[in-house]
């Protein structure tokens, strides 16, 4: 792993690292063991912005795209993106993952339009869903042609969980410590240390 890295033969010392080590979360002690951290050779980073910190995690099948005016990616020291995750930026959107996240497999990262910083050691569980953007629904044109909008950023901060499958979409902050549920929709700001359930979700408790 001490020669591992971006370069064509810091990919090819990756691929002898993995076949030596076991999947999925294994490749935590091998992002240890380089400063420049672990990308897995399935991994696609088609972004010219982008900024690594050290010790970072790169899962399989990775996807980190560079859209038209897409703005940086940067991912803070250790922070981990788990397998089959997508972040995008576009249209001056950028992302910015705090140091010690954890991003689980099969996460939507998309920020077109509005930009969206997730804070030191959050953890967002598999499946969530992070849009920064929304498309118009005038009935002249389908979907898929309308004019993009957003209604601004979106903030995770420090040390707050999302549970499995929670979509948070554009112009929301959910707060320091805040527990949003599992399967919620998130369209509203969550206060620091609140607990949030349901679609939309609304808050239910405070942690204690």
């Amino acid at each position: 792993m001490r020669h591992a890295g971006l370069s064509f033969s810091g990919r090819w010392a990756t691929r002898l690292a993995v076949w030596l080590a076991p999947p999925h979360k294994a490749a935590t002690v091998l992002a240890k063991m380089n400063p420049a951290g672990f990308v897995a050779p399935s991994a696609v980073l088609y972004h010219t912005a982008l900024t690594l910190g050290k010790n970072i995690l790169i899962g399989d099948r990775v996807i980190i795209y560079r859209a038209k005016q897409g703005g940086p990616v940067v991912l803070g020291d250790r922070a981990c993106v788990l397998r089959d995750t997508a972040i995008e930026t576009g249209y001056g959107g950028s992302v910015d993952i705090g140091a010690d996240t954890w991003i689980q497999p099969r996460g939507q990262v998309n920020a077109y339009l509005g930009s969206i910083r997730i804070g030191i050691g959050v953890d967002v569980a598999p499946n969530c869903a992070l849009y920064a953007y929304d498309h118009g629904f005038k009935r002249d044109r389908p979907i898929r042609e309308q004019a993009l909008t957003t209604k601004g950023d979106i903030v995770i901060k420090d040390r707050a969980w999302l549970g499995v499958g929670v979509i948070v979409l554009s112009g929301v902050c959910i707060g320091k410590g805040a527990v949003v549920a599992a399967g919620s929709v998130v369209t509203g700001d969550i206060p620091d240390y609140c607990i949030a359930a349901g679609t939309p979700a609304r808050v239910v408790g405070q942690r204690i």
